[in-house]
């Protein structure tokens, strides 16, 4: 098991920044946005959700080991050995960091997204199955199920959020899958 990091500076490629406290000059083992899954290394990603907003959750993520935190709104109090980015939307930047920390999986793939009201999982599972016959290495990813090839991964949403999506793609890439097959729900 080897940790994929990556350098702050380079994860941060295309985010709009409107403000830094701290160095972008350091490793990111992993990228956030529930503070209970921050581990050493952390970028922690302060999103507004319907339900909780992460910015409370910024000193757990600190003591969790968190490097830095990406914001739309800077806490009162601001730790010296942690890096700070402020952002307009947390959430937007969130899809640019996970596409960033996994090498833009989506650009080595040809990807076919599905949404509507109903059949997406049977249209998705069906192009999966044709190009499977045709001899084609494609992925899969939908309310049933997740493949990568054969390999199934258990599906827990109709739509992964950034970073789980973004680290299946990166697996699909590294498998050889010439091609994605998902379900996309409205809300994603």
């Amino acid at each position: 098991f080897t940790i994929n990091m990556k350098r702050l500076q380079d994860i941060l490629y295309k985010v709009e920044l409107s403000e830094v406290l701290g160095s972008t000059d350091l490793s990111v083992a992993s990228i956030c946005f529930d503070s209970r899954k921050v581990d050493n290394g952390s970028l922690f990603v302060a999103v507004k959700g319907t339900q909780v907003d992460g910015h409370e959750f910024i000193n757990k993520a600190i003591e969790q080991g968190a490097v830095a935190i990406l914001v739309e709104v800077l806490p009162l109090e601001i730790n010296e050995y942690i890096t700070y980015i402020k952002v307009k939307d947390s959430s937007l930047a969130l899809g640019l960091v996970a596409a960033n920390f996994y090498d833009n999986p989506s650009e080595k793939l040809k990807l076919v997204a599905v949404t509507g009201t109903n059949g997406k999982t049977t249209v998705v599972t069906l192009l999966h199955q044709l190009f499977l016959s045709m001899g084609k290495s494609v992925g899969l990813l939908s309310t049933i199920v997740n493949k990568i090839g054969d390999e199934e991964i258990i599906s827990t949403h109709t739509t992964p959020d950034a970073i789980a999506l973004n680290s299946l793609l990166s697996e699909m890439v590294a498998a050889g899958c010439e091609y994605c097959f998902m379900e996309a729900s409205s809300h994603a």
